[in-house]
Order: C-alpha cells, then structure tokens, then sequence
C-alpha cells in the first residue's frame, strides 16, 4: 500500500462505516433513505467540536477523496440503471413536458441562487443539485466549476434538507389534491431532488406510484450529461475570452455515465451484475456524501443562514409546482 493511500484509509473507512450506519437505518426506517441518511451523519459530525479537528486533520484527505472519487464513479455505476426504452414508453408529451419543466427548474433555482447572493459557483451547483439529482449532479457540476468540497457544502445541505422535507409534505398535497396513484407517481418523479428520495416519497402511494416516479426520475438524470457539458462549454468559452483558467468540456466520469447508459439500453446486462453494480453505486455515494456533509459547518453558514434557508424553499416550491405540469402532460 502507498504513502498516499495510507493517509486516505481513515477517512475511507469512516465513510464506508457511515454508510453501514444508512444502511441499518433504512433496514429499520424503511421511509428513511439511505444516501440522506449518510450525509445527515456527516453533517451532525462536522458540528461537533472535537470531531471537527479530526474531520479536518487526519481524515481530511480520505474525506476528501471519497467526497470527489467516489462521487464520479457513483454517478457513472447510476447510468446503468438508464434504459432509453423504458423512458421511451413514457410517450414524448411527457418527455418533452420533463426536459421542459428541467430547463425551468434549472434557470429558475440559478436565479434564486443569485438573488440569495450564493457566492463563486454554488449559484450553479444549486440549481444543478435542485433541477437534476440532488447531490449527485452537485458532484458532476462541481467538476466544471472546479469547485471543492466546501463550496459544495452548502447546496448540498439545502438539497437534502428540502428533499427530506418533500417525503412528508408532498404525499398531504397529493391527498388533499386528490391525485391519482400514476399522477402522484410521476408529479414526485418531476419534483423531488435526489434519487433516494424520490423512492421514500413515492413508496408511500405503492408500488404503481413508484414504477412511474423511477422512470420520470431518471429521464431527469438523463439530463444531467448535456447540462454538465454545456455548462463546460459556457465557462471555457468565458474562461477562455478572459484569459482564466478554462473548464473542462466534458468531465471524463460524465463520459462515463453516458457510456454506460449506452451499455444499459443495448447490451442485455444479467440481472445479478445490474444488481451487484446498484450495491456498488448506493455505497459510493454513500460514502461521497458522508464525505460532503462532513464539510459543512453551520457556524460559518449563520451569516447568510436565513437568506440561504430561504433560497432553498423557494426553489423547492418552485420545482414543486413546475413539476405539475408533468402530471398533466
């Protein structure tokens, strides 16, 4: 083993141990994702004052790791699950009424992220984590604006937090609404964040609800590619134009991920192997989102803590009711 690679184990290990925590929880709270469990737990960590010192110390670098790594490779494993005759079989109203409500969600939350006066990028990586998958495209995105860990902290504690929110308000709306099982199924498909918790809100209304949620849902990830590499594009050109340090088009693990939804649609996977590779990828971001959470710190969040808590419900709100126009497309 390498110098390098004996300074990140610890902190690799405590991530992979956070993510054997989720996983217990989840077992014994079924409602409870896993994934927000793990960054909960990183978060609760990082406001204790001697585990910050650890945290900061000798975990850093394999927090850090496990924050940026592990995070790629979760978001390319995530590709697999992509079959485009699945989406396909939504019917293109309805894909075209998602790619719709996406771009507005996206342009949307960006200017509620300015308007909240987020600092450097988090304007992009919160209209990313929001519009996209919560965390994950956080992640992705984080890779064009060459952001680190700590500019990343804060929209993904936004988006966990509101996304944990939707799991128990969106089933009273929908009730008192009076929504269909499908219309339920594909309104939190449209409006909620993270993949997990996509799961927890929709399983409350059955297994019909949650088939619809997962496809509408991952025509959403699907999105995540062209957004990653278009906004590549935007910053190399600006980069370029005013002598800065250009971003990378396209990120190689986007590259990835689009491969592997090519390997998905088109070669006939054997179920173990789809499975084993879903293991893989909820325990990777697991273990990335444990490393993420671990880098906030809600004292250096105070000052704008009120402005920033309502950025985040707004653009919650916002995607919630844009989201509708999925369920009826």
């Amino acid at each position: 083993m390498t110098s390098r690679a004996l300074v990140q184990a610890p902190g690799l290990a405590l991530a992979l141990a956070a993510v054997g925590v989720g996983a217990l929880v989840h077992l014994l709270l079924p409602a409870v994702p896993l994934l927000t469990v793990c960054v909960l737990l990183g978060v609760v960590a990082a406001q204790v004052p001697p585990a910050v010192a650890v945290l900061d110390g000798p975990l850093r670098s394999g927090l850090a790791t496990a924050a940026k790594r592990c995070m790629r490779i979760g978001v390319v494993l995530l590709g697999l699950q992509l079959v485009v005759g699945d989406l396909l079989r939504l019917g293109w109203l309805t894909i075209l009424a998602v790619i719709g409500v996406t771009a507005f969600a996206f342009a949307g939350t960006y200017v509620i992220g300015r308007i909240a006066r987020l600092p450097g990028h988090e304007p992009l990586l919160f209209a990313a984590g929001f519009a996209i998958c919560g965390a994950s495209a956080i992640g992705a995105m984080a890779a064009v604006t060459r952001s680190d860990a700590r500019e990343q902290s804060r929209p993904v504690a936004l988006v966990t937090l509101c996304g944990t929110l939707a799991i128990v308000v969106l089933p009273l709306v929908a009730t008192a609404a009076g929504m269909t099982v499908p219309a339920y199924g594909r309104w939190t498909g449209a409006g909620v964040h993270d993949v997990g918790q996509v799961v927890a809100t929709a399983q409350e209304w059955g297994s019909a609800a949650l088939a619809v949620a997962i496809v509408v849902k991952l025509l959403r990830v699907l999105l995540l590619a062209p957004l990653v590499a278009g906004t590549g594009l935007v910053l190399r050109m600006r980069g370029g134009a005013q002598g800065g340090v250009t971003a990378p088009i396209v990120p190689l693990f986007v590259v990835g991920f689009i491969v592997a939804v090519a390997l998905g649609s088109l070669l006939p996977i054997p179920a173990p192997v789809l499975g084993a590779a879903q293991v893989l990828q909820t325990v990777l971001l697991g273990m990335a989102l444990f490393g993420l959470g671990s880098g906030i710190r809600f004292r250096a969040l105070a000052g704008t803590g009120l402005r920033t808590a309502l950025a985040g419900l707004s653009a919650w709100a916002l995607i919630a009711v844009a989201a509708l126009a999925v369920v009826y497309a």
